[in-house]
């Protein structure tokens, strides 16, 4: 009886570290957990592309989730890397701000030394991008008021109307609205705040003049948006990059020993303009990530 009882209980502890270990990534597939935004779609194909064309590993992406899931995923275990910046690490992951980051030292350092030691997860190789937050206007509103830089804004605000999404009006966080206005000393004459997905068409029907963006979003190309300088820096860098757990090539030493040379081959490889023409083609154009994504690294050279 009491080895029945004993052979139970070794059954069922078998049976709880299963199930327990049930979503941890193995040891010969890369998970991701798919993005909600363009760009994100494709860098996470160009990963699995190259990946899986150099490397004996396989790559399965998952169904998308917010950028703050997938990370909250990749700290647990349950995937392996993801597209981000490093300018959201340090403001929405590590609940930092740039005056946290120490003299001398930059965004990117800063955010990957922190993040390895407080979330064991590090960013490879910066992607060539800065997709940041950026302040644009209709082109003939920036040709009507000769508007080049942000401060160009000032003496003329009190004639523009800002309208953005309701999350750049929040209070959370230093880089939204209240903290812009006051740190360029701008008065609109109006501010208004629009769902995200009738933004753009407020800015093209005339409904607001200045609005807030992201720097790589093809649907700027398509409203015809010019995006001014942010001549006196206020919004931090958001340098794109792959974020991955700190196990992640010791994990595949077998498998792709040459995983970090593969995955850091895209590093450098884009600028912002490049990024604007891709995700137009997904958003605008209506191609799909993989397509768009196999196109651009063939051009490159990379793929096959």
């Amino acid at each position: 009886m009491k080895k029945a009882i004993a052979g139970f209980l070794c059954l069922l502890t078998a049976l709880f570290a299963v199930g327990c270990s049930a979503g941890k990534t193995s040891g010969n597939e890369i998970v991701i957990m798919d993005g909600q935004f363009s760009e994100m779609k494709l860098i996470h194909q160009m990963v699995k592309m190259l990946v899986e064309q150099d490397t004996g590993a396989k790559v399965v992406i998952k169904d998308e989730v917010s950028p703050v899931n997938s990370f909250n995923e990749l700290v647990k275990g349950n995937c392996d890397l993801m597209n981000s910046y490093d300018g959201t690490l340090l403001t929405t992951y590590l609940k930092l701000d740039t005056k946290d980051i120490p003299q001398g030292k930059t965004l990117y350092d800063f955010v990957n030394e922190t993040a390895l030691k407080e979330k064991k997860v590090y960013l490879l190789d910066k992607l060539g991008i800065n997709n940041t937050y950026a302040i644009a206007v209709p082109q003939k509103i920036a040709d009507q008021y000769k508007l080049n830089s942000v401060s160009d804004l000032v003496p003329v605000a009190d004639k523009l109307v800002f309208g953005a999404e309701h999350e750049f009006f929040s209070e959370e966080g230093s880089m939204k609205y209240n903290p812009f206005v006051k740190f360029y000393g701008l008065n609109f004459k109006e501010s208004k705040q629009v769902d995200l997905g009738l933004k753009y068409s407020a800015v093209s029907n005339g409904n607001i003049d200045v609005t807030e963006v992201y720097a790589t979003d093809g649907l700027n190309k398509k409203a015809n948006l010019k995006v001014l300088k942010d001549d006196k820096n206020f919004f931090p860098e958001y340098n794109g990059a792959l974020l991955v757990r700190a196990d992640l090539f010791e994990r595949f030493a077998k498998t792709a020993p040459n995983l970090k040379e593969t995955l850091n081959k895209l590093g450098g490889i884009f600028d912002n303009e490049t990024m604007v023409n891709l995700t137009y083609a997904v958003d605008v154009e209506g191609k799909t990530p993989q397509e768009v994504a196999q196109k651009f690294l063939q051009e490159k050279g990379l793929l096959k």
